[in-house]
């Protein structure tokens, strides 16, 4: 089991729902450290007041402190400035923002979309949407063997007609990492934008939106050790600044009488009605407890377990692993002639808790050809005794199972 070395950066003591669970879920949600719930029931507590509005002081304090949030968001992806930080409830609602505004916009009849075969349905349903209304086409970049996005056959399928290009940083099923500087570049070549899905990247890698060339990047909160409800939609200025509203209330206007209503600049024209004030206090708290590990520490962490999964995993005859060798933090994994909700029910029996299902990737479960996939995803609580754990529970799926 110590084949490989050991990267000591679990940080289990900072996570009340963890303790000597083995939490191998943290693609769907990660747990939250001690800080960020101190974060949130302060600012829920002894801090709480409305922003934007109040003249007395603790709405001024915690107005400051929302805006400070979105500054941690900026510097968090290296947004050349905070006001290229839209709040919203996560990753889902940032891309429909993107379709409804920017896309109903700038897209017509004619206009083309490429996706990859690996996105979640956040990143596919909203185009579909937008095609139904507009009359747009999408089309849709194959996989590499080793299931990555095939980015010499993306390249390739670029033409004139493409508007937009939307693809994962990183895949939730496969943990395959896309090289977004590339993608960017060939994209822009032909004239088109890039949209990229960072939830599954930003708690594991450092993300720098300036260096990679994107337009727009979104992500959730609660992948990130941080709350529910809570995520941000990056946009480049200029783009953001011309993108009209998609929700009317509150906050996003400047003037409103029955006959006309002229709105605020970005990103306040995004944020109708009362925002989620706490999400963004608790998602700054996570932000810097990440950073204070370190981004690049967290991936060398993660990419070990998963390297260490994998290894083993690859010895069990009847086990079929999904993914490259160096996925990030995310090992997927069917077995010949056993339900992935099965291994979940009898691995929760052993204290593991993983993944089943698609994975709301459907279109990517057909093209690997199995219905489901188990999945065991790994966070900074995850150790070398959750592997053994999973292993020593898989070994218990094929006694029963025969």
């Amino acid at each position: 089991m110590n084949a490989l070395t050991p990267i000591s950066v679990s940080r289990r003591a900072d996570f009340p729902g963890v303790g000597d669970w083995a939490y191998l879920d943290s693609a769907a949600t990660a747990q939250k450290p001690q800080v960020v719930i101190d974060a949130i029931a302060a600012a829920y507590g002894p801090e709480y007041a409305t922003v934007h509005r109040g003249v007395y002081a603790r709405s001024a304090t915690m107005t400051e402190r929302f805006e400070a949030a979105r500054s941690t968001a900026a510097r968090f992806i290296n947004a050349a400035s905070p006001n290229e930080i839209v709040f919203v409830r996560g990753a889902t609602e940032a891309i429909n923002l993107v379709a409804q505004t920017w896309g109903a916009a700038n897209l017509k009849a004619g206009d083309r979309i490429l996706l990859s075969r690996l996105e979640h349905h956040s990143n596919i349903v909203p185009w579909q949407l937008l095609r139904d209304r507009t009359g747009i086409e999408i089309d849709v970049a194959p996989l590499t063997a080793d299931h990555r996005i095939d980015e010499d056959a993306l390249e390739a399928m670029l033409t004139p007609a493409h508007r937009l290009v939307a693809v994962a940083h990183v895949s939730n099923v496969l943990g395959s990492v896309a090289d977004i500087a590339r993608i960017a570049r060939a994209a822009h070549g032909v004239g088109a934008k890039l949209l990229v899905d960072g939830c599954q990247a930003v708690p594991r890698m450092g993300v720098d939106v300036q260096a990679l060339g994107a337009d727009f990047y979104a992500f959730s909160g609660h992948k990130l050790y941080g709350p529910t409800g809570i995520g941000v939609l990056w946009t480049r200025g200029d783009i953001l600044s011309a993108m009209p509203p998609w929700q009317g209330g509150g906050s996003m206007i400047e003037t409103v009488t029955f006959e006309k209503t002229t709105y605020a600049p970005a990103p306040t024209r995004f944020e109708a009605g009362t925002p989620h004030i706490v999400g963004a206090v608790g998602l700054a708290a996570a932000m810097d407890y990440v950073s204070a590990i370190g981004l690049d520490t967290i991936d060398a962490h993660e990419r070990h377990l998963a390297g260490l999964a994998r290894a083993e995993l690859r010895k069990v005859n009847s086990l079929r692993l999904f993914g490259p060798d160096d996925s990030s933090g995310i090992v997927s994994f069917a077995m010949e002639g056993v339900h992935p909700h099965d291994i979940g029910t009898i691995l929760d029996e052993e204290g593991v808790a993983i993944r089943a299902g698609h994975h709301c990737a459907q279109p990517l479960m057909e093209t690997l050809g199995v219905p489901a996939t188990a999945r065991a995803s790994f966070g900074v609580y995850s150790d070398e005794r959750d592997v053994e754990r999973l292993l020593r529970g898989i070994a218990r799926v094929k006694r029963i199972f025969g």
